[in-house]
C-alpha cells in the first residue's frame, strides 16, 4: 500500500512539475496586464465621451442651426441632441467591443473554454465576411445606375438647353411656339425620369422580392386612386397649354373671373383681378368653361370697348351720334383708327339704345378707360341740353305735343358735324 502511494505521489510530481506552474503563472500574469489595459481603454472611453459632450454643449464651437433658405429645419438644442444620442451609441458599441474581446481572451486561456470562444469569434468574423462580400458584391449594379443616372442627367440638361433656346426664339422649329417650350421640357423630363426608373429598377437591392413587389403595386394602386382630380389638371393644362387659348400677362375671362394671367403651372392658373384679388382658377375649370381672351388680338387690331346710353325719341340720332364719338375721341388709350362708332340696338318705348364702340391697346386698363369716357359722355351731353334717359323716370306731358327732332337737326352729318 504504500508503495503504491508513493508511484501515486511521483506521478502527480511529474505531471505538476515546474513548467505547469509556471505556465499558468504566465497566463495569469498576463490576463493581469490585458485586464490593466481594457480597464484603462474603458476610462479612456468614459473621458472621451465626457469631453465631446462638452464640446457639443460648449458656445461657439457646437452644433449649429440647420436652415435651408429662410427656414429652420433643426434647431441647435435639437442637433446638439442628435449628436449626443450618436456620441452615447459610439460609447456603448465601444465598450461592449472591448467587454467581448476581453472574455474572448479570458476563455481561450482555458482548455474547457477555448472552443466556445473560438467559435464566437469566428461566428462574428463571418458575419461581418458576409455583409462586405454583400457589398463588394453589388458595387457593379452600383456602378451602372451611377452610369445611367449620369447620362439622363445629362439628357435633361441637353433637353433643357433645347427648349431654352426654343422659349428665347433662338431655336425656331416650323409649327412649335414659344410658349410650348416649358410644357414640354416638363413632359420630357418626366418621360426621362420614368425611362430611368424603369431601367435601374432592375439594379436595386430586393427588387425581386415578392414584398418590394407587393408594395410598388399597393402604392400605384393608392396613388391612382386619389390622384384622379390632380391628372384631370394636369391633363387640363396641357391642353391649354397646346391649344393656346392664352399666355402669361393676358387680359382673360374665365367663367366669372376676369383678370391678367399671372401663372400657369400643372395643377392650377392664376388670375389676378383689377380689385388686385389673386384668383386661383383649377385647370379642369378651365377646360369646362369659354375662354374669352381680350389680348389676343389687342396688339394688332385692337380690342372694342363699348357702352350704352339711352336718349329720348325728341334727340336726333346724328346729333347723338357726334357727341358720343366726340367723348370717345377725347378719351386716352382710345385709338383713333379704327374710328370709333355708333350702333343703335333698340327702339324702346321711352328711349333709344345707343352703343358707343371704341377700339383700345391696353385690355388691362380698359375699366379706367371706360370710366373716363363715361367721364366725357356726362359732360357732352350736358353741355349739349340733352338727358341721358337711363336709368328710367317717369315723366307727364301732353300729347297735344310730339317728341320728334327739328328738321334742322336730322340733316347733320354724325362723322362731321356739318350740315348735310
Amino acid at each position: 500500500m504504500n508503495q503504491s502511494l508513493e508511484a501515486l505521489e511521483l506521478w502527480l510530481a511529474q505531471w505538476m512539475g515546474n513548467a505547469f506552474w509556471v505556465d499558468m503563472a504566465s497566463r495569469a500574469a498576463a490576463l493581469f496586464l490585458v485586464s490593466i489595459m481594457v480597464w484603462l481603454l474603458w476610462r479612456l472611453l468614459d473621458r472621451w465621451r465626457k469631453s465631446v459632450h462638452r464640446w457639443i454643449d460648449a458656445d461657439g464651437s457646437g452644433a449649429r442651426a440647420l436652415t435651408v433658405q429662410d427656414q429652420q429645419i433643426f434647431t441647435e438644442r435639437e442637433l446638439a441632441r442628435a449628436l449626443h444620442s450618436v456620441v452615447n451609441g459610439v460609447w456603448r458599441l465601444m465598450r461592449a467591443l472591448l467587454l467581448i474581446s476581453w472574455l474572448n481572451l479570458v476563455f481561450t486561456q482555458f482548455t474547457w473554454s477555448r472552443d466556445l470562444a473560438v467559435g464566437i469569434i469566428g461566428f462574428v468574423l463571418a458575419q461581418v465576411g458576409l455583409i462586405v462580400a454583400e457589398v463588394v458584391n453589388y458595387l457593379p449594379n452600383l456602378f451602372i445606375i451611377a452610369i445611367i443616372v449620369v447620362i439622363s442627367r445629362l439628357v435633361i440638361r441637353a433637353t433643357r438647353g433645347v427648349f431654352d433656346g426654343i422659349r428665347l426664339e433662338r431655336i425656331t422649329l416650323p409649327g412649335f411656339y414659344p410658349d410650348w417650350a416649358e410644357t414640354s421640357f416638363g413632359l420630357s423630363r418626366l418621360l426621362i425620369i420614368a425611362i430611368t426608373l424603369v431601367i435601374v429598377f432592375p439594379y436595386l437591392p430586393g427588387s425581386s422580392s415578392p414584398a418590394f413587389q407587393g408594395l410598388s403595386i399597393f402604392f400605384g394602386v393608392l396613388v391612382s386612386l386619389g390622384s384622379t382630380s390632380a391628372v384631370a389638371n394636369v391633363m387640363s393644362g396641357i391642353v391649354i397649354t397646346y391649344t393656346r387659348g392664352f399666355k402669361i400677362g393676358d387680359r382673360v375671362r374665365i367663367a366669372d373671373t376676369e383678370g391678367d394671367v399671372i401663372e400657369r403651372s400643372a395643377f392650377v392658373t392664376r388670375i389676378r383681378t383689377p380689385k388686385n384679388e389673386e384668383v386661383s382658377v383649377p385647370n379642369a375649370m378651365v377646360m369646362n368653361n369659354h375662354i374669352v381672351n381680350f389680348s389676343a388680338q389687342a396688339k394688332e387690331a385692337g380690342v372694342l370697348l363699348h357702352t350704352t346710353v339711352t336718349i329720348g325719341y325728341d334727340v336726333a340720332w346724328p346729333r347723338v351720334h357726334q357727341l358720343l364719338c366726340d367723348a370717345a375721341n377725347a378719351t386716352a388709350q382710345v385709338l383713333e383708327d379704327p374710328a370709333p362708332f355708333v350702333l343703335q340696338t333698340s327702339l324702346d318705348d321711352n328711349y333709344v339704345a345707343y352703343e358707343l364702340n371704341a377700339y383700345i391697346r391696353n385690355p388691362s386698363a380698359k375699366q379706367q378707360i371706360a370710366s373716363e369716357m363715361h367721364g366725357h359722355i356726362q359732360d357732352n351731353f350736358r353741355k349739349a341740353d340733352i338727358e341721358i334717359m337711363s336709368p328710367h323716370y317717369r315723366a307727364n306731358r301732353d300729347g297735344s305735343a310730339i317728341a320728334i327732332p327739328s328738321s334742322e337737326s336730322l340733316s347733320t352729318d354724325p362723322r362731321t358735324g356739318e350740315d348735310t
